[in-house]
């Protein structure tokens, strides 16, 4: 990006660099600044983090422990108040696989209304390959009372939500919902349910019908780091959508779609855009839901 192209908004995106510069304040026991590595394998950050993040295991503190769901508001409460976050504290989220759990666990701050959250561009891996400083000290932080009020899920939608579009499809008067698959092309077209290794799965293979598959690795570049507002704005305008069009994502579980959420959302200021996070591993599991193959 040169020095006269517009440049994504800082209060939802900071670069590496812009962490680096307050590693100091993020190593503070005052809950003012926090950040947070947030993983689906905790070894990582056993490992190495970044000075001062505190880490949180996608699997385990940002689900629900009563169902598959993401956390009550008093489980995110809880697992937020322990780590030193109030309500107020201005937190920095980076994660792994080019910030995958990051921009989910960013989705979930959005429905349980904290206002101030960013994502560090680039994530772990472009932190560990440009040699920023690291540590595999844990820090201890004090804990704080942190608070939801009523959650706000219109950044959500659910399965019902999906079938809406579908009948809505057969209706010349009602408005468009455009579905995106950000899954691989093989998911896609259903010759992979899963990718390799992935054990939470569903019984059939294909995608809901009509949706677009814009596949979630074509927001970033081989840095992992976002690309330029330009490039992101030509992607989906290619793909014959406009800033008010309404929107829902979806991938397996609701991951690798939420990239796409804060892409539309957060940097591009897509107005209705939804993360469907029950994505396939609901939809392929569901009798009688209807799923195309092929492309």
């Amino acid at each position: 990006m040169n020095a006269h192209e517009p440049s994504h908004p800082a209060d939802v995106l900071v670069s590496p660099e812009w962490v680096a510069d307050r590693l100091d304040e993020f190593e503070r026991d005052t809950p003012d600044y926090r950040l947070v590595e947030v993983d689906v394998n905790p070894s990582f950050y056993a490992e190495r983090h970044a000075p001062g993040a505190v880490g949180l295991d996608w699997q385990t503190d940002l689900q629900s422990g009563r169902w598959r769901d993401i956390p009550t508001p008093e489980e995110f409460a809880r697992v937020m108040g322990d780590h030193g976050i109030a309500n107020d504290t201005t937190v920095v989220v980076y994660g792994d696989n080019a910030n995958w759990f990051a921009t989910h666990l960013y989705w979930q701050f959005s429905i349980y209304g904290h206002d101030d959250v960013r994502v560090m561009d680039g994530g772990r891996e472009y932190w560990l390959e440009h040699d920023f400083p690291t540590t595999d000290e844990v820090p201890s932080f004090s804990s704080v009372e942190y608070t939801v009020a009523e959650p706000d899920e219109s950044v959500r939608a659910f399965r019902h939500d999906v079938y809406e579009v579908l009948d809505d499809a057969d209706d010349s008067d009602s408005e468009d919902t455009t579905l995106i698959d950000v899954r691989m092309p093989e998911e896609y077209r259903g010759e992979l349910i899963a990718p390799p290794g992935m054990d939470e799965t569903a019984r059939r293979g294909g995608h809901i019908p009509g949706a677009l598959n814009v596949l979630w690795a074509d927001n970033v570049g081989p840095d992992r780091r976002f690309k330029s507002p330009a490039a992101l704005a030509e992607l989906y305008e290619g793909h014959g959508l406009a800033p008010d069009d309404p929107v829902i994502t979806y991938c397996r579980i609701g991951e690798r779609s939420s990239i796409t959420w804060f892409v539309l959302h957060e940097l591009l200021g897509y107005e209705r855009v939804q993360n469907y996070d029950g994505s396939w591993t609901e939809w392929g599991n569901m009798i009688r839901a209807p799923i195309e193959t092929g492309e």
